[in-house]
């Protein structure tokens, strides 16, 4: 690559051959020899993912510390140095640049004006290439030849042949590691245009036998890859809370799981895809009466159900028996109102997802799912859970909220448990040396129902005992303040997380944590500056405030928040101005503020932030004219300003 960049840069008499012989040391002294007092703009194209950005460093002081030049280099796998000033994600085009690429492409000179509804009948054709320019190019060529032909432009834009531009993509399928390309083809059992939870993807993963306790995060070296997009980042950097894969490599993750893992789709309306020996098999049901498929389930592994169909009340018993090997039965956000007692016959079940349904009541017969790993029954509302939990001795996580238990949840006796959230406060156990036998494993809580009521100070005691506790979420009840936290054990946590109303202020023993990294004040509603609270954090990375704080005015002092890398403030309905000292010494390289309808200005001590590479914000449309107008965004180099 050096010799290739000499080459366009460096006038050479003679042969270029002996600059084959030279090693990469001396290729870079000859050419930062001859760059010297002049800028250059290299760009670098299609860098691959085995060629370090180390192999300019005798260019850095050229090219890389802003003596004028500039490198550029671009690349479809993430590329990780300490050199780089800035890394900018390519996104899909929106609806109107896709237009003007497809247009542009179908016409190359006079450009035809089509009526609203031809119009809107081609956009919304468009809306398959999901914003690819390589889709949406290869469209319009197609519909180039085919109005020539003859075709009419109505029925021109009824159809879509997206073949060509998914076999265009199948590089990017054969050049993943061996060892990712299984979990690329579980990407399959998710519905198009998802935004998914890594949680839930390792989960999947896991009961379907991938391995997940890997160095490098799966879901992040996907990223890597351009397999995914990161929708919401996790702390450390190389971890993914939320992600989301394209529409056409979904289609491709597809296809290729039905030719390599036995992989089959169903549609109610008969539009199916069926596979001679089904191991994995999405289901998508619209609104009509649920249609039982019963052929070749003996062999099963994942049953998934996509759609907005009617409940499954009607199944039959013996449907559920049917499936002799499953292991994975997700039915999220599917509209499921009653659990069949015979499901609880899926004895080799190891991932069951019921979140966000109708769902009443958890069978008791559940409690005979032994090799169940992971529970969600999140957001269904006021769901009965009977006393069944305790039976469930291979449970790992449980997702829960807003849950009945007529009896106490026994959760202590499950000592393979890491996730808990959310359990009551009245439901939580107090026994402290069962805690510190059983509860080995817990790393994650979520305690809710805290009202003025709770005696939070035998909870803390409780959560002493917890070894490997590093993350911890406590929710107030409804609009009722918290009792006083002063008493909150922190002193190995991490992550937390404060969700209510607060009757007096932040709790000592946070404001006080060198350990905690995360954190997040949600309806707090402090009375008092909750950056003035924490100048003790010095470690910590993220901080999130969601109407947290009712005060007008806030001071941050960076010279206490070194670490701070990403800072997100919202709904804080009060705040008229926010100031800035010692911006110089920030590492703060993500600012959000959505929300604050008073906050007019910015500080200008932004400027002196070098770090800062993103800003959003949501404001009103005066407030949004108003912040563009100014030069305090001028050297941020991602800047987004709603409306």
């Amino acid at each position: 690559m050096l010799v290739e960049v000499i080459k366009q840069l460096v006038k050479i008499d003679g042969d270029n051959s002996s600059l084959e012989e030279m090693d990469n040391r001396s290729l870079g002294q000859m050419l930062r020899h001859h760059m010297r007092g002049m800028p250059y703009f290299i760009v670098i194209d299609n860098l691959l993912p085995q060629i370090s950005v180390g192999c300019f460093e005798h260019l850095e002081d050229e090219v890389l510390s802003g003596h004028g030049s500039r490198l550029l280099l671009i690349s479809r796998y993430e590329i990780v140095s300490k050199h780089l000033y800035y890394t900018h994600e390519m996104k899909a085009l929106d609806s109107d640049k896709s237009w003007q690429l497809f247009m542009k492409t179908l016409f190359r000179n006079d450009v035809p004006k089509f009526s609203k509804d031809l119009e809107w009948k081609a956009r919304d054709m468009l809306k398959k290439c999901g914003g690819l320019p390589l889709a949406t190019i290869d469209v319009a060529r197609q519909k180039a030849k085919q109005r020539l032909s003859g075709i009419e432009w109505e029925q021109l834009f009824d159809s879509i042949d997206l073949s060509g531009t998914l076999k265009s993509l199948e590089p990017m399928y054969h050049k993943l590691d061996e060892k990712l390309k299984p979990y690329f083809l579980h990407m399959s059992l998710f519905k198009e245009n998802a935004i998914m939870r890594e949680e839930k993807l390792e989960h999947i993963w896991a009961a379907s036998g991938l391995n997940t306790r890997s160095e490098e995060d799966i879901a992040h070296s996907l990223f890597r890859h351009s397999i995914v997009e990161i929708v919401h980042p996790h702390p450390p950097p190389s971890r993914v809370k939320r992600c989301r894969i394209h529409p056409l490599l979904h289609m491709l993750s597809i296809q290729k799981a039905e030719d390599e893992m036995g992989f089959e789709m169903l549609r109610s309306n008969g539009n199916n895809r069926p596979s001679q020996s089904p191991r994995h098999r999405v289901i998508h049901c619209g609104r009509d009466k649920f249609n039982q498929f019963m052929t070749r389930d003996k062999h099963l592994v994942s049953l998934i159900f996509h759609g907005g169909g009617r409940y499954l009340d009607d199944t039959s018993q013996s449907y559920w028996k049917s499936f002799e090997v499953l292991k994975i039965l997700d039915m999220d956000d599917f509209g499921v109102k009653k659990l069949p007692e015979s499901t609880s016959t899926l004895s080799e079940l190891k991932y069951l997802g019921l979140r966000n349904n109708y769902i009443q009541k958890i069978p008791d017969s559940f409690g005979g799912l032994k090799e169940l790993e992971v529970l969600d029954i999140a957001l269904n509302f006021m769901v009965e859970v009977p006393d069944i939990v305790n039976e469930m001795g291979s449970l790992h996580h449980l997702h829960m909220s807003n849950v009945i238990c007529r009896k106490p949840l026994q959760v202590d006796a499950l000592k393979h448990l890491e996730t808990l959230t959310y359990i009551s406060i009245y439901d939580w156990t107090y026994e402290v040396f069962s805690l510190e036998e059983k509860m080995i494993c817990l790393q994650k809580l979520g305690i809710e129902e805290i009202d003025g009521n709770a005696d939070v100070s035998k909870l803390f005691a409780s959560l002493c005992r917890l070894k490997s506790l590093e993350g911890l979420t406590l929710r107030g009840f409804r609009f009722m303040s918290m009792p006083c936290l002063d008493e909150l054990y922190v002193n190995r946590l991490h992550r937390v997380k404060l969700d209510g109303l607060l009757a007096t202020t932040l709790p000592r023993a946070l404001r006080d944590s060198l350990r905690i990294k995360e954190l997040n004040l949600v309806n707090t509603c402090l009375e008092e500056d909750p950056m003035w609270l924490l100048t003790k954090l010095f470690y910590l990375c993220r901080l999130k405030l969601q109407n947290a704080y009712i005060g007008r005015e806030m001071l941050i002092e960076f010279r206490q928040f070194q670490n701070l890398k990403f800072l997100r403030i919202s709904e804080l309905w009060n705040l008229r101005s926010v100031y800035v000292t010692h911006s110089h010494l920030s590492k703060l390289s993500q600012l959000e503020i959505n929300n604050c309808p008073h906050l007019e200005t910015l500080p200008e001590e932004i400027v002196w932030m070098e770090h800062l590479r993103k800003f959003a914000m949501v404001t009103t449309k005066h407030i949004a004219t108003k912040i563009r107008s100014s030069s305090i965004l001028s050297k941020i180099v991602e800047v987004d300003i709603s409306p």
